[in-house]
């Protein structure tokens, strides 16, 4: 039986450790340390649910997504993958992955306690990093999910496509030799300053859970990460109906600027688009303007055109 306690970051939510003993640890991590954490908005009382899964250098935060899906009739879970959020434990190498499928192993674990629970329909949903693991997941699990809704799923790198086939055996082979080894990448800081209510958004988190400069890019997950997208360009089978949700422009300069607010500054919009159609045979493709990264962070004018984008989606084709 699920064993639910009460959730350590949001009031009113509840929280379940998955264990992972037999997951792959490396460098110093301390052996069988891996857990994952299924996080719930409540009881449920629906046989249809979400489930929401982060991007990188995240945990699951948004209380109002699940708010808003909730007055859409479906209960909410998320969950914070190994190594991220509630799930990272001390000496971890925080978001460290070095294959992508190594997730399915507690999304498995996390839809078996759903169903558990009583929901015979699933809604599988993600961000960013998120959005690329759980397209090749719902990939392998024909039958399982009645949609997937993809909030700036990266896809592709955001320089030219054509650059990824050159990059990817330089950093294969880099991070097969030396896979923790961190990758030197400057952050302007443009993304936090948008959405954190010190600065010039209106949400509060967690510093320590999202943001924290612990969250190293590394050989070996870049590898995965270059693999994942390898495999979204040669097409995958998904056979539930995806939204892929991004803004209507990516924006990289390297002053700030207001225009920043209401803007993708961390993927390239375009090539999430080009990639979008790769991904199966019922791809519906919504443009945000005014949409930051995450889009369901954006100013509150923008957020409810994204949420109405989903009760559309959602009464269209989750059924």
């Amino acid at each position: 039986m699920t064993a639910w306690a009460p959730d350590s970051e949001l009031d009113g939510y509840e929280q379940f450790t998955i264990e992972l003993p037999d997951e792959p640890t490396y460098a110093l991590e301390p052996d069988n340390s891996l857990v994952a954490t299924l996080i719930r908005r409540a009881t449920p009382t629906r046989s249809r649910a979400v489930l929401y899964v982060h991007g990188w250098s995240d945990y699951f935060f948004q209380a109002h997504l699940g708010d808003e899906m909730d007055a859409l009739g479906y209960d909410f879970y998320a969950i914070d993958l190994r190594r991220y959020g509630r799930s990272l434990r001390p000496k971890q190498l925080a978001g460290y992955i070095s294959r992508l499928d190594d997730y399915f192993v507690e999304l498995d674990a996390a839809v078996e306690a759903i169903r558990e629970a009583g929901h015979d329909e699933i809604v599988l949903m993600a961000h960013s990093t998120g959005g690329l693991t759980t397209s090749l997941y719902v990939n392998e699990r024909p039958g399982q999910f009645a949609a997937l809704m993809l909030n700036s799923p990266w896809l592709e790198l955001q320089a030219n496509p054509m650059l990824r086939p050159t990059a990817q055996p330089m950093f294969s082979a880099a991070g097969a030799v030396a896979p923790t080894t961190a990758v030197p990448m400057a952050d302007n800081g443009f993304y936090r300053r948008s959405i954190a209510v010190d600065e010039d958004g209106e949400w509060t988190y967690n510093h320590n859970l999202k943001g924290d400069p612990a969250f190293l890019v590394r050989f070996g997950w870049l590898s995965a990460i270059l693999q994942g997208h390898s495999r979204i360009a040669a097409g995958l089978a998904i056979d539930c109906p995806i939204l892929v949700a991004i803004s209507e422009r990516t924006d990289f300069r390297r002053a700030w600027d207001e225009a920043l607010l209401s803007a993708d500054t961390v993927l390239d919009v375009e090539r999430i688009a080009e990639r979008a159609a790769r991904l199966g045979n019922l791809v519906v493709l919504s443009r945000i303007q005014g949409g930051l990264h995450d889009l369901v962070l954006s100013q509150p004018e923008i957020r409810k055109v994204v949420f109405d984008q989903y009760r559309r989606f959602l009464g269209a084709y989750a059924h």
